[in-house]
């Protein structure tokens, strides 16, 4: 449905949905059967929920349940599907109730919430673990709320109950070494209606579905709290309920031990049905299906002995047995998968055997072996019953059959690597077919091919796309180092010395990689260091006599040496160094660039790299109709039929949470803003603008005129005005201009005048210089050490006041200063499912590393959360760095000994929830967690060790105070593309509608995933984020998630377009990315771990001023 409202007589679709809704609703239709005569139209929204009788036109009030379904009218947390405990994924009900728990698992009484255990003098007893020494110590220290079924909505008389649901921090890990399962989650807060009475306390009968200890029964209850609440209809607040919100008490503790990872099992969430809203359409996907036979694969394990950490010699020894013994001895062929495992489609003559291989030099396509022998063992390990595999794809099996997959992996790749293809990673490069090109300074393109199978819910399908990676040109090192330095002509450049920064530029750029050299004979060598002194200064001892590598290589290879004031390339042991001069020595083809690529390089490979949809699928089809690579007689020997075609499946295209019109070049939101204090809704150029008078100055830094930077100014201030901010037509002080050499000094000057005339100054506008180096700098000094807000802008732009550039910087400035560029309009009038109905925190998670090849420098952990509950447009962030390539964020929350308070609790999610209750004036009551940056390997422990902190956050908050949360880990870096079967499914740029989702096909077979694509392609092949849900305490349907996700990600900051993953993670990342700054030692810029960059991994990043860190500094 596109429209946002469309009118439906009542009852008009009730039969459609009356399969999922629940027994409650009978019993809502017995207590008003005045329902029946109503004969009012009744309004839908665009979420398919049904309205209750007499609603206003606008909306306000709706009541919605998470099933689509509307809630009982006494709003009371009935239980609806029996008792017993729920699986984490499966939300399964267990009838047996003995086992500990993990990760804020609840227990749930079969009776409805009125039939509860009471707890002593008055108070009610709440227990959310079934740990016994938890459950008897619950009767003295009190507990969490019982109960089931969905949460309520502030419904006129009947306003949200918010039970306090408790487990003290310091039991929290240790429940996590029990297993991984949830109860249906509790809302966290207990509160009353004014017009409600306290429930009279009843003894609770004894029930054969869940245990109750003796001492918890014939408890009477404690009066819940009451909270304050919103008035949806103006923005403004009104007392419906009786607010006790105090501020946190903390009592120290000191942090509990996390269990071990490999003691903990985790399943994730199951998806909770299909979604059906928006307009059905037919895509294809990039997966083609794979069909099995029903043949069992044998694996054999493999260790070579000396010890072999090289693919390369591995791969070389295994060819070698095939070829010496496969017709004497194996009787089959076996798919080597580099390391320790060969798998066969049948059983060998043996069950263990040893092979004596002696390689001889070159044999392995390097130098670093002579005629050595290596002992290979392979004996029988287990054999991959495919019917296991077939049980998971049915969804009769939970567990994941990795090692079946793995083994049809390596069959699919193996086959690959015997037809003439080169396996680099993940991404498989074939001769004859992708086109390789250079990109700059002595960098190279290839394109290749990604393939990798994954289970879905069609079956095993092949993954196949096109990859494209930066590789070394193979060229002379000479040449090599000129292009890679910018200089002239090396034969020029020959009498010329290298200067030291050149020199290490090459050192870092060349070292580990492989060259070759011809005097002598084709010898090859590994790189390991470049030499300080010249090549003409280099002595060594020969036959106990001095003579230098000039004088060297004249007398045994006759070679003059022409670059002989540039250094020498040095190989080998530090001990015995072995001297190769540049112009000797040729770099071997297919060695992996892994470092940053700068701007021209970056720009030169989009160029070769971006297809149109249609011309992608041909290049793929290209690779996948190359019937000797997958479909050859191999792979046929174990069963393996991969198709032809690509798979079509069903999607569906998402309405836009707005009206869209174009206007200006700018796809516009018809959305909500406020005009001194009245609600209107208009389609404005950028959004809501909200900041009052904001005080700016200018500083310029680069060599424009000050005519220009005066006329600058003045666009700039006429765009936010006329964009509606209140912003000051003249500045603070004068506009000033200063060397680059100066920019330390002159942003001090600027600090002291402000603080000398007492003025505040909200916005600082910079203009950069021209050569792009002290970005970061400007960024650390502003924000770390002045607590200045800054918009920095490029000269060449301010000299040309392009229309659309002054927008977007308009866009920035008004976040930060703390404006909000756009509103959903569901969202003031509580139409957004499990999101508007009660106070909800929004977090974004993100971690970066150094670049890759880097063996030092901190990973840098950010964290962002909504501070504008309803709306959640606003989000602050916080950043920490923690050791190198560390995955999961180490602080979410620590615990740190303070001199004067003793121990303390402290953490960026502790943090960030303090920070909404001080904006908002209300408690988190459902917690939406976005996750960056995971793979799935990394899943489970991310999951684990995250939730935990996240749980001892809010407990060391306020005792029993454990919201429910939703875990969701956005996926960008995977290799599935989606394309349009006929024009009526497609953009202007040949891609996909924004706004389509797929839930189905090829997604998980049983756990709750989607891909999502929800932005407009501009150039190349679109890109669906793919949204895995790891853990849903909030029980989102697969409709109310994939909608929130959609609406969200037209609600970025900064840009009027919808963008393809939702801000939360997109700040995440920016933050990270600004904290890279923070670690600028010595005016240099560290970037990636790089050799300028400290050297110790743990380094504790700058704190960030508060008044930046109170806006979106970060966009």
């Amino acid at each position: 449905m596109f429209g946002r409202e469309q009118r439906y007589e009542e009852g008009e679709s009730s039969s459609s949905s009356s399969s999922e809704r629940r027994p409650q609703e009978a019993e809502t239709s017995a207590r008003r059967p005045q329902e029946a005569e109503i004969s009012a139209r009744r309004r839908y929204d665009r979420y398919g929920y049904q309205g209750a009788a007499g609603e206003s036109a606008s909306g306000i009030g709706r009541r919605y349940d998470r099933y689509q379904q509307r809630l009982p009218v006494d709003a009371s947390f009935a239980g609806a599907e029996g008792s017993g405990r729920f699986d984490l994924h499966e939300h399964r009900l267990q009838q047996e109730a003995s086992s500990n728990s993990r990760i804020g698992r609840r227990r749930y009484d079969p009776e409805s919430s009125t039939e509860a255990s009471y707890g002593r003098n008055g108070r009610r007893r709440y227990d959310g673990y079934d740990h016994p020494s938890l459950v008897e110590a619950s009767s003295s220290q009190g507990g969490r709320a019982r109960g089931s079924g969905v949460g309520q909505r502030a419904l006129g008389d009947h306003s949200p109950t918010l039970p306090s649901d408790f487990t003290p921090a310091d039991s929290i890990s240790h429940d996590l070494q029990q297993r991984l399962t949830l109860q249906r989650p509790v809302p966290p807060f207990p509160i009353r209606s004014q017009a409600s009475s306290y429930r009279t306390p009843t003894a609770v009968p004894s029930s054969p579905g869940v245990y109750i200890p003796p001492q918890r029964r014939n408890q009477t209850s404690r009066p819940p709290l009451t909270l304050l609440t919103r008035s949806i209809a103006s923005g403004n607040r009104r007392e419906s309920t009786e607010v006790e919100i105090p501020m946190p008490q903390v009592t120290a503790r000191t942090e509990p031990q996390m269990s071990p990872a490999s003691l903990q099992v985790a399943t994730f969430a199951s998806r909770p049905g299909y979604g059906t809203m928006g307009k059905k359409c037919r895509i294809t996907a990039n997966h083609f299906s794979v069909e099995l036979a029903d043949r069992n694969i044998h694996h054999y394990h493999v260790s070579i002995t000396p010890e072999v950490t090289s693919q390369v010699l591995s791969r070389s020894l295994m060819k070698e047995i095939v070829h010496l013994y496969g017709q004497s001895h194996l009787y089959r062929k076996p798919a080597y998968d580099g390391m320790q495992g060969v798998y066969t489609a049948g059983p060998l003559p043996f069950t263990s055997k040893e092979f004596m291989i002696k390689l001889e030099n070159g044999n392995d396509g390097t130098n670093e072996r002579r005629k050595k022998e290596f002992i290979v063992k392979i004996r029988f390990a287990t054999s991959a019953d495919i019917h296991k595999l077939r049980e998971f794809l049915l969804s009769r099996e939970s567990n994941v059959p990795h090692e079946i997959i793995h083994a049809l992996d390596v069959v699919l790749k193996h086959s690959l690597l015997n037809n003439r293809c080169t396996l680099l990673g993940k991404t498989f490069f074939l001769q004859g077919l992708g086109a390789r090109s250079e990109i700059g300074n002595g960098i190279q393109c290839w394109n290749g091919f990604y393939q990798s199978l994954r289970p879905t819910q069609m079956g095993l399908s092949l993954n196949i796309d096109v990859s494209s990676k930066s590789f070394y040109e193979p060229i002379p090192v000479i040449e090599f180092a000129a292009k890679f330095l910018n200089l002239e002509d090396p034969s020029i450049m020959a009498t010329r010395p290298l200067s030291n920064d050149d020199r290490l530029k090459l050192k870092k750029v060349l070292k580990g990689i492989k060259v070759e050299v011809t005097h002598g004979g084709v010898r090859r060598y590994k790189i390991c260091d470049i030499t300080e002194q010249p090549t003409n200064q280099l002595r060594f001892t020969e036959d106990g006599q001095q003579k230098s590598v000039v004088q060297y290589f004249c007398e045994k290879y006759n070679i003059i040496l022409r670059h002989a004031s540039w250094p020498s390339l040095r190989s080998g042991k530090d001990s015995r160094p072995i001297y190769l001069p540049m112009e000797t020595c040729t770099i071997i083809a297919g060695q992996r660039y892994a470092k940053k690529l700068n701007e021209r390089q970056v720009a030169s490979m989009l160029r070769m790299t971006c297809q149109r949809p249609l011309r992608r699928q041909e290049i793929i089809h290209q690779f996948a109709d190359q019937d000797d690579f997958i479909r050859n007689d191999f792979v046929k020997e174990f069963g393996v039929n991969v198709s032809v075609d690509m798979t079509t499946i069903d999607a569906r295209v998402l309405p836009p949470p707005a009206f869209l019109t174009l206007y200006s070049l700018f796809w516009l939101l018809q959305l909500r803003y406020h005009d001194s204090g009245r609600a209107k809704t208009i389609r404005p150029q950028a959004g809501q603008w909200n900041a009052q008078h904001a005080c700016w100055m200018c500083v310029n830094f680069s060599k424009l005129k000050q005519e220009a930077v005066v006329n600058f100014c003045k666009h700039l201030v006429d765009t936010c005005c006329r964009k509606g901010m209140e912003f000051a037509r003249n500045p603070l002080f004068p506009i000033q201009s200063s060397p680059p050499e100066q920019i330390e000094v002159k942003l001090l000057d600027v600090y002291r005048q402000c603080r000398a005339e007492e003025k505040q100054l909200q916005m600082l506008i910079i203009i950069l210089p021209e050569v792009n180096a002290y970005y970061g700098k400007i960024k650390r000094i502003c924000e770390t050490e002045l607590g200045i807000v800054s918009q920095c802008c490029q000269p060449g732009h301010a000299r040309t006041c392009n229309r659309i550039y002054l927008q977007n910087i308009v866009l920035k400035i008004n976040v930060k200063a703390g404006g909000q560029n756009a509103i959903l309009e569901d969202t003031l009038y509580g139409r957004i499912p499990l999101l508007t109905d009660i106070p909800t925190i929004i977090f974004g998670a993100d971690v970066t590393h150094p670049q890759s090849g880097e063996d030092q420098g901190p990973s840098i952990a950010a964290v962002v959360a909504s501070m504008d509950w309803p709306t959640v447009v606003t989000y602050r962030g916080l950043v920490s760095a923690q050791p190198h390539r560390s995955e999961v964020i180490e602080d979410l929350f620590r615990v740190k000994e303070d001199p004067k308070r003793g121990i303390v609790h402290a953490g960026m999610i502790r943090e960030l929830l303090l920070a909404f209750q001080t904006s908002t004036g209300l408690k988190p009551s459902r917690i939406i967690f976005f996750r960056d940056g995971v793979s799935e390997g990394m899943f489970e422990m991310v999951v684990l060790k995250e939730m935990d902190a996240i749980r001892k956050a809010c407990s060391s908050l306020e005792e029993g105070y454990l919201p429910p949360v939703t875990f969701i880990v956005v996926q960008k870096r995977h290799n599935t593309r989606l394309f349009p079967t006929n024009e009526d499914h497609m953009d202007k740029s040949g891609n996909i509608l924004p706004g389509t989702v797929v839930d189905t096909g090829i997604c998980h077979p049983s756990e709750h995933d989607f891909y999502l694509c929800s932005h407009a392609g501009i150039q190349g092949t679109s890109r669906p984020a793919h949204y895995r849900v790891l853990l849903d305490e909030n029980e989102f349907s697969a409709d109310a998630l994939q909608m929130l996700a959609n609406d969200l990600c037209y609600t970025y900051a900064r840009c009027t377009r919808s963008v393809s993953i939702v801000p939360p993670v997109y700040y995440a990342h920016l933050a990270a990315f600004r904290a890279r700054f923070y670690l600028e030692r010595s005016g240099a810029q560290y970037e990636g771990g790089s050799s300028t960059g400290p050297d110790d991994s743990r380094v504790e990043l700058p704190e960030i001023d508060p008044a930046v860190k109170n806006v979106m500094f970060y966009c």
